[in-house]
């Protein structure tokens, strides 16, 4: 069996640093042509975009796809609501962790697999002030790790 290579598109970093994230699962995303094409040329934002449950469908809000350049009539609205394809009972048991326990459902990545576009999507929990202070320190202390050895390599 052939081994799929899955190209990333774009990364959400914010929501990595504003949430923690409990859960990540892979979703398809139904797009028209023009914006299969507009994503390839790299033009996809997923800065403020999040996931809701309606009507038993997963629903990503706030990712803007920019217009295809060539798209002419063809184009759509680039903040438009997309469905996300998963199976209906892990719909079912995100769409009840979201309710009961107060997490987010957050894109956290556009990536091709093969020829197809994938969502990674993530269980979120929103991140205090402190827990963000607390991440960027220890993230200055590896990084100040890594110099020190660096240093004394040479």
């Amino acid at each position: 069996m052939a081994e799929t290579v899955n190209k990333t598109i774009s990364t959400n970093r914010k929501a990595f640093h504003d949430y923690f994230v409990v859960e990540s699962m892979e979703a398809g995303i139904e797009l028209c042509g023009t914006e299969v094409k507009s994503i390839r040329a790299g033009g996809v934002n997923l800065k403020d975009s999040w996931c809701d449950v309606e009507h038993g469908e997963l629903i990503a809000n706030g990712m803007h796809i920019s217009p295809y350049e060539k798209g002419n009539i063809f184009n759509r609205e680039p903040m438009r609501k997309r469905r996300l394809l998963m199976h209906r009972r892990e719909i079912i048991r995100l769409f009840g962790m979201v309710k009961q326990d107060g997490l987010t459902l957050i894109p956290l990545s556009l990536y091709f697999k093969g020829s197809r576009v994938k969502v990674q999507v993530g269980l979120c929990k929103g991140k205090k002030l402190y827990d963000k202070r607390e991440s960027a320190a220890k993230r200055d202390a590896e990084r100040e790790m890594d110099r020190t050895m660096k240093e004394r390599r040479i």
